[in-house]
């Protein structure tokens, strides 16, 4: 095959490139100047008492912060967890609060426990899932040679995996009734790399997420949002021994977030309608000073 490569050739290429390139600088322009705006003029806000709310991995401290901050805003929640111990104890400080909690087992790497768990969910409660959160996770947090295949796999499937099934098994009410609200815990190591299985995980975990905001906006789907949600390493024993790399220079001012503000973090999760993620729109949760409540959902 021969190429030949013109003056007008050139020139056109310079042109799709500056364009490209513009569009970029809008786009830029764009987000910076709307999330400035947001500062001062915060969107409006719905109430989420009422709704349905699934956590997956609810037994662990960040889904029981979430089943507790909902449950304050007058949502009724689902817990999900693989350990039926944790997940009742959950459950329980739920029942405290005066709320209603219903728990189940299920392993989420297992596609046909999720679909079986999601039809006895709505058989039980006699309704569908409004709003779904994504939070179950798990780390090895060894190096790549020194990592088991079995953790590898295991980080994967629960991390990423795990995303597809609990999707497939909501997302069709959801749309049918033009509500409701996905919601991903991903993590800011999934997008800056560190721990090789779980970054990879966290990577895949935004990708997905991304994939699924742009699927619903090209198929105009209004009443569904979604919210990818990606915070910092936490306190919760996840990430035990885990630590800063001292030539970063940044052990002075970033620490770990500890569980009690987690509860600050836990109400900077559901943000914005569905639209096309970007890199500005990727959240970093810092602390109990986080404005957002849980239970302001934007329209």
């Amino acid at each position: 095959i021969l190429i030949i490569s013109s003056p007008l050739h050139t020139k056109l290429g310079n042109m799709i490139f500056l364009m490209d390139l513009q569009m970029m600088i809008l786009d830029v322009i764009y987000f910076i100047l709307r999330n400035s705006v947001r500062i001062v003029m915060r969107p409006r806000t719905k109430p989420i008492d009422g709704e349905l709310v699934l956590i997956t991995g609810a037994g662990g401290g960040l889904g029981r912060l979430f089943a507790q901050e909902f449950t304050k805003q007058g949502a009724e929640v689902v817990l999900w967890d693989i350990n039926s111990s944790s997940n009742e104890q959950t459950a329980k400080l739920v029942r405290e609060m005066g709320g209603k909690a219903s728990t189940y087992t299920v392993d989420v790497t297992n596609k046909e426990d999720v679909y079986r768990n999601a039809d006895l969910v709505r058989k039980d409660l006699g309704r569908d899932v409004t709003i779904l959160v994504n939070n179950a996770g798990v780390v090895a947090g060894e190096r790549m040679l020194d990592c088991p295949d079995e953790m590898v796999e295991r980080t994967m499937k629960v991390n990423c995996h795990a995303l597809f099934w609990t999707v497939k098994a909501f997302l069709p009410q959801m749309k049918a009734q033009d509500h409701g609200h996905i919601v991903t815990i991903a993590s800011v190591l999934g997008l800056f790399s560190t721990a090789c299985d779980y970054c990879a995980s966290k990577f895949a975990a935004v990708g997905f997420h991304e994939s699924l905001a742009h699927e619903l906006l090209a198929e105009q789907v209004e009443g569904v949002k979604t919210t990818l949600v990606c915070p910092y390493i936490v306190d919760t024993g996840m990430f035990e021994g885990c630590k800063i790399r001292y030539v970063l220079h940044l052990n002075a001012c970033i620490s770990f977030v500890s569980q009690n503000n987690i509860v600050g973090c836990s109400r900077f999760i559901i943000f914005s309608t569905t639209s096309v993620p970007s890199p500005f729109r990727h959240f970093k949760l810092t602390g109990a000073n986080s404005p957002i409540a849980v239970h302001s959902l934007f329209l």
